[in-house]
């Protein structure tokens, strides 16, 4: 099985039952059931005999019967929200952004001996399909990532009274709506500061012209991003320059076409490029070349995520690495964590995040 797994709430095993696995074991129903749940007063040698069965018929217990007789389910949700991209066209095992994630978060719920219920919310209506996960105890609890500026949703989602991790989410509006008072986890990485790296990093090469390319500002890393390329131009004495501040929206196809609208527009060029994500980032390097406009000698970019991709491509991304795996390793232990809570338990965590210098950075070219 590949690492994108889906936990399906039947038995593996086709069509069997537990009275099956007794009936081949010899043993009563009640002893198939001390034995899944792992009581001590089985026999080994029952035990054994009944694991054996098991085994060969890869029986697993249905994990709804679970929750319904009040025990774990030993499961948990990953939800990845995209609400910008058309469902059935770009999957989130294609996406640079949510790829990571899932396998991180699969690799160490595994490694803790739990299961992941993955979907991808496309639409508001999308998230029905994620209340029910929880309202039906098919997960002992949930981590969200991708979560836009929409602080109904979140609070129904905190409303169900189930634990939630919520990746790269404004803590501010958690504590402005009194949300901290439920079973929920904030883990962000620590974007601003980031983003401040990769400015400091362009204008201390020499470039005074910085454009950027930016992500949704209805999402937390959107708007932290923008912020801290407008206050680090501020805090050198450079205006933002509104006609280089591109809408990417995190998506590459936006972004190679706002490329291509800047460079038809006949305006001079900045010298340099911030881009809120990887993918716009070598959008706008493909654009850049098919007008003969070469990277790093014509103009500088940058990227955030450091994706795979950056370090493959000619030149190499300078990037702001971001610290996918802590994060998504942190998710999993606080959501676990929370189901292992009696009390409302409110904890927030965040990662640094730091620039990787590459290639596709050089001073600006003299004038």
């Amino acid at each position: 099985m590949d690492t994108y797994q889906v936990l399906v709430f039947w038995q593996k095993g086709g069509n069997m039952r537990s009275e099956d696995i007794a009936r081949l074991a010899g043993v009563s129903r009640s002893t198939v059931s001390r034995v899944i749940n792992n009581y001590s007063n089985v026999p080994e040698e029952t035990r054994a005999k009944v694991l054996k069965v098991i085994e060969q018929h890869q029986y697993e217990p249905n994990s709804f019967a679970r929750a319904l007789a009040g025990k774990k389910t030993d499961t948990i949700g990953l939800f990845a929200i995209s609400m910008n991209e058309k469902e059935n066209t770009t999957r989130i095992y294609q996406n640079n952004y949510f790829a990571p994630f899932v396998d991180a978060v699969v690799d160490t719920a595994n490694a803790r001996g739990c299961y992941v219920l993955i979907h991808t919310v496309y639409s508001p209506d999308d998230f029905l399909k994620v209340k029910q996960a929880f309202l039906q105890k098919r997960i002992d609890g949930g981590i969200i990532v991708g979560t836009q500026k929409d602080i109904d949703i979140v609070r129904e989602m905190v409303g169900l009274d189930s634990p939630l991790v919520l990746i790269d989410y404004d803590i501010s509006e958690i504590m402005a709506e009194h949300l901290d008072r439920n079973h929920l986890a904030i883990v962000n990485s620590k974007d601003y500061e980031g983003t401040v790296e990769a400015i400091e990093h362009l204008i201390g090469l020499g470039h005074k012209e910085i454009g950027m390319i930016c992500g949704r500002m209805n999402t937390y890393s959107g708007r932290e991003r923008y912020m801290a390329y407008a206050d680090t131009l501020k805090r050198h004495g450079l205006t933002p320059n509104e006609q280089f501040v591109l809408q990417g929206d995190f998506l590459k196809e936006k972004a190679y076409e706002e490329v291509k609208r800047l460079i038809a527009s006949g305006s001079p060029l900045p010298t340099a490029f911030f881009s809120s994500n990887d993918d716009m980032a070598i959008s706008a390097m493909e654009a850049f070349a098919e007008h003969g406009i070469s990277v790093p000698e014509d103009i500088s970019i940058a990227g955030f995520d450091d994706v795979q991709l950056a370090a493959r491509i000619h030149p190499k991304l300078t990037s702001v690495r971001l610290p996918i795996y802590e994060m998504s390793k942190a998710a999993v232990e606080k959501v676990i964590e929370l189901c292992d809570s009696q009390q409302p338990t409110f904890s927030t965590i965040s990662f640094p995040a730091r620039l990787v210098e590459r290639d596709s950075c050089q001073p600006p070219k003299a004038t």
